[in-house]
């Protein structure tokens, strides 16, 4: 009997766990875990999705479309940010070289007066700025007439070339160069201009006071021409004004929409005229007291002598036939 026992007492007892339970525990684990990981990356999207609106609204604030109404009613073209295409902020033209060197290259040796003021002077830079656009491959684009004012210039769209993108203040290319080239013609003369922007009568959707029209469009685009011709040499002084005139003054008043309308003008303006529009604008010379706090300018003493001449003069021709008949 002790024989017996011993040999059951040295058996080895061997006993299954059951693993069932931390086979379950193992399996909730890496739900949990890919649950994590779920709700983390539906975060990283709610976060680009709000940097992107965040941005869309920066956009359109800056081009000051409260209403959001950009999409034009007839054509169905959405308006595109001035800094590059498609509404990219990064803007395409290449930036100013402070150096002046596409004007070192392409200043006109040959432009010997620094003042234009007859209209013969005046004719002699139209030729220049004409052969400049031939050169450009935009002879069809420009158009220069001499008036009392001074040399007028006008760079407008046709239907095979535009000097902006449509419905944008985005310069097309063959437009860029050809600023840059006029750029150092206006830095070699002493005559002012007046850049004026025009657009076409296609209207915009947005009928708020705040959304983008053609007013903005013309301003946008009146300041773009300048920066182009800063960029090509011309110095800042050369601009007296820039101004958008929209739709008002349309060069074929037969189709307000058509392409000629669209366009930038440059106005070479004459001494009088500069010093007659820089006056206009400025503090008047001098003043009299109508009232308290109310003053009013004078007339130029010159003009007004000039004027009481005439009319004195006038007062005489026509008291001489009165007097013939009197006799």
């Amino acid at each position: 009997m002790p024989g017996k026992q011993n040999a059951h007492s040295d058996q080895a007892v061997i006993k299954r766990v059951s693993r069932k339970h931390d086979d379950e525990g193992h399996s909730g684990a890496w739900k949990v875990a890919f649950a994590d990981f779920c709700l983390a990356l539906m975060c990283l999207f709610l976060v680009l999705w709000v940097l992107a609106a965040r941005d869309k609204e920066r956009v359109e604030e800056w081009m000051q479309s409260a209403s959001g109404g950009l999409i034009n009613e007839s054509s169905g073209r959405k308006m595109e940010s001035a800094g590059g295409p498609r509404g990219s902020l990064i803007a395409r033209e290449p930036l100013s070289r402070g150096d002046g060197g596409s004007a070192s290259r392409d200043e006109p040796k040959h432009l010997e007066k620094k003042r234009f003021e007859s209209p013969a002077e005046l004719q002699e830079l139209a030729q220049m700025l004409t052969r400049m656009s031939e050169q450009a491959g935009l002879a069809g684009n420009l158009q220069t007439v001499i008036t009392p004012y001074g040399l007028r210039i006008m760079l407008h769209d046709t239907d095979k070339q535009g000097m902006f993108d449509r419905g944008s203040a985005i310069v097309t290319e063959r437009f860029r160069q050809l600023l840059h080239k006029m750029g150092p013609v206006f830095a070699r003369i002493e005559n002012q201009l007046l850049i004026v922007g025009h657009t076409d009568a296609m209207p915009y959707a947005g009928r708020s006071s705040a959304a983008f029209s053609n007013w903005t469009l013309s301003s946008q685009r009146a300041m773009a021409a300048r920066i182009q011709l800063l960029d090509g040499g011309m110095p800042t002084d050369s601009v007296l004004q820039v101004v958008g005139m929209a739709e008002r003054a349309p060069l074929d008043t037969e189709n307000p929409k058509a392409d000629v309308n669209r366009r930038i003008e440059l106005l070479v303006l004459t001494s009088r005229q500069a010093q007659a529009v820089a006056s206009m604008f400025g503090v008047p010379g001098e003043t009299v007291p109508l009232m308290e706090g109310v003053d009013t300018a004078l007339p130029d003493r010159a003009i007004l002598s000039t004027l009481r001449s005439r009319l004195n003069h006038e007062k005489v021709s026509l008291k001489l036939p009165a007097e013939a008949s009197g006799k």
